[in-house]
């Protein structure tokens, strides 16, 4: 009796009608649920700084990515994380890679963020959050923190129709094969802990190798 139990509580977990929604927003960041590694990349849109619509599956089959999402160019963190991808981007480079920054900004705010070189990074805007939601990334910001964040910056935070509340990614990091599969990712619930972009360059070697 306990066995078939058992064997129905299996199947009632693997059914596709209790499979994980990742567009759903995460209370905290620790309840996000990330793609993972061998799960395939969805199938959305984001901009240019100049506006332009581009599918990220286009961007991705053109060239093997390493592509990050981060907070914003509000974001201290996030920015020295980009500032920090210029030690490796000769290198990935070399390898054949291209490198993609989403963040929630709007195009015009990403024409604000400045770089002291040349910068090859490829920054793009997902303001409607579609991308952030779709790789799993989204939580809502708790209402204490929020009331902060606004007092410091205003109204330049990203919301979803007809909720006040602010929603952020996770900064995340992956590595993606022109299939559009994911060969590596790092997700951190801290949001002042990066991955280093010495191990982004060898999980992108590595990645290669396959």
């Amino acid at each position: 009796m306990r066995l078939r139990q058992l064997f129905v509580l299996l199947l009632i977990v693997s059914s596709p009608l209790y499979a994980l929604d990742r567009t759903q927003v995460a209370d905290s960041p620790e309840n996000v649920t990330p793609l993972l590694n061998g799960q395939p990349i969805p199938d959305v849109s984001l901009q240019t700084p100049q506006g332009k619509n581009v599918r990220l599956r286009d961007l991705v089959a053109a060239k093997p990515t390493v592509m990050l999402f981060y907070r914003g160019g509000w974001c201290p963190y996030c920015n020295a994380q980009l500032a920090g991808f210029q030690d490796v981007e000769m290198q990935l480079s070399a390898l054949g890679y291209q490198v993609l920054a989403v963040s929630p900004d709007s195009p015009e705010r990403l024409n604000e963020q400045k770089f002291d070189t040349d910068y090859q990074v490829k920054l793009l805007a997902d303001p409607g959050l579609d991308a952030v939601r779709a790789f799993g990334l989204a939580y809502y910001l708790p209402d204490d923190v929020t009331a902060k964040y606004r007092d410091w910056k205003g109204n330049i935070f990203p919301t979803l129709p007809g909720d006040n509340r602010i929603v952020l990614p996770v900064p995340a990091a992956y590595v993606l094969d022109q299939q559009g599969i994911i060969q590596f990712q790092y997700v951190n619930p801290n949001y002042k802990v990066r991955v280093d972009p010495q191990l982004m360059y060898h999980a992108a070697k590595q990645a290669i190798k396959k």
